[in-house]
């Protein structure tokens, strides 16, 4: 029986009725009928991961913590993120996993806005409670084909790997913090295709059904000076985890007095020599 220290709580996950749920990123017209995602909160065990921190691979469980000090503080400078703040996270991922080319295709700030504050803006949210994988078999070479469609064809002959990189921006994290599912403890039948609807095209990302298999991870009092690295996706099919399910969730252990959560999310796509 594991010694390892958890607690528990509530995790978001999304009932299986077997009717593919889909998302509006619009308002649609009234005569759409939306099979909108219908939650299925369950409590789970939540495991203390510095108790293992160097135990994690982002190819077996999904995700591994690693420091990342950097003494870049403009994250409040959107320019300034993009031109020195990407090829710090571009070589920084490269010297986590090989990777021979790495691209940054996206960025999200997220912060606890206040109550009805209902206005969409640069800074976002911290993410929707949810479990879920941002991307699926099909959406992510999809994206590869959105971002480079020149190289595309070439690129996806061999191994392309979604990694998302989350770090607090100038505090430690109190608050709202990330939870990620041990990929050992999923089965594919477990991540259910969720529809994303906006105007002019459509996606699609996983979210996932329960399973009392699932391990959950979480790193409390995450600082400025350490990074999550998550897959997202994997066109690798055999002996490598491949979609991570994670979710931000309502700590228990919170104190009263806790600093909102600031944090960045920077979405890459790593090429790697090795055919998928």
């Amino acid at each position: 029986m594991s010694t390892e220290p958890f607690f528990t709580t509530n995790i978001n996950y999304t009932v299986d009725n077997g009717i593919p749920p889909e998302y509006f990123l619009y308002e649609p017209d009234p005569s759409v009928t939306v099979n909108a995602p219908v939650t299925d909160s369950r409590e789970v065990r939540i495991y203390d991961g510095w108790k293992k921190a160097d135990q994690f691979s982002v190819d077996r469980e999904g995700f591994e913590i690693l420091t990342f000090p950097t003494p870049f503080d403009e994250f409040d400078q959107d320019d300034a993120v993009k031109d020195r703040f990407y090829p710090a996270v571009i070589e920084w991922v490269k010297k986590a996993t090989g990777a021979h080319r790495v691209v940054v295709f996206d960025h999200t700030i997220r912060k606890r806005m206040p109550d009805g504050f209902d206005q969409q803006t640069d800074v976002q949210r911290p993410a929707v409670q949810l479990a879920h994988c941002d991307y699926t078999v099909k959406s992510g070479p999809q994206r590869v084909r959105d971002i480079l469609p020149r190289e595309a064809d070439g690129l996806l002959r061999r191994r392309v790997v979604f990694f998302n990189v989350w770090k607090p921006l100038y505090r430690t994290v109190e608050e709202l913090p990330l939870a990620m599912c041990d990929v050992s403890s999923c089965t594919q039948e477990d991540m259910l295709i969720m529809d994303l609807r906006y105007r002019d095209r459509a996606g699609e990302i996983y979210v996932m059904r329960y399973s009392p298999s699932h391990r959950w991870y979480y790193f409390p009092a995450m600082g400025p000076d350490n990074a999550l690295l998550l897959k997202t996706y994997d066109s690798e099919t055999e002996g490598k985890a491949r979609f991570m399910g994670h979710t931000a969730f309502e700590d228990p252990n919170t104190p009263l007095n806790a600093m909102k959560r600031e944090s960045i999310e920077i979405r890459t796509m790593a090429f790697f020599d090795s055919v998928a």
